[in-house]
């Protein structure tokens, strides 16, 4: 199964009062979207299962990409690494899935499946990392496939 985590662009800082998933993308913010997007899409299989954080600066990250994708509120800032697996259906899904999140989350979930000693892995804004699962002598492992950042494309 590959997994895709896509962090999120720049957003703006929540301004006094604002519900945090009304936040919204910066110039900036959807200028790295759309690179990372136009990169996943010459990449993605058909079929991909796109799967977004209900918050606004998320589901502006994914707009560009041009494909069908589901909000899921188990994808919301606070979300635990549980949640993101399941909702992602890993290590079982027969496609690929794309999920489009937050941090610490999506770095807590890289730092579980390559087995890292520090609880979390640091993600870029706007950077995607595409795992993959395989099995090797019995094991199952997790690879790193690519990890693309917004500005390296």
């Amino acid at each position: 199964m590959d997994l895709i985590l896509w962090r999120h662009a720049e957003a703006e800082d929540a301004a006094k009062g604002q519900d945090d998933l009304q936040r919204a993308l910066t110039s900036r913010g959807e200028k790295q979207a759309a690179r990372v997007a136009a990169w996943l899409d010459r990449q993605l299989p058909e079929g991909t299962r796109i799967l977004c954080s209900p918050a606004l600066r998320c589901e502006q990250t994914v707009l560009p990409l041009g494909r069908k994708y589901k909000t899921r509120e188990e994808l919301a800032p606070g979300a635990t690494v549980a949640d993101v697996l399941q909702v992602a259906q890993w290590p079982s899904a027969k496609q690929a899935v794309l999920v489009v999140g937050h941090q610490p989350v999506l770095g807590e979930v890289l730092a579980q499946l390559l087995h890292l000693k520090q609880g979390s892995c640091p993600i870029r804004k706007g950077a995607a990392w595409w795992l993959r699962t395989r099995e090797r002598d019995g094991d199952e492992q997790t690879v790193v496939v690519a990890v693309q950042s917004p500005d390296a494309v």
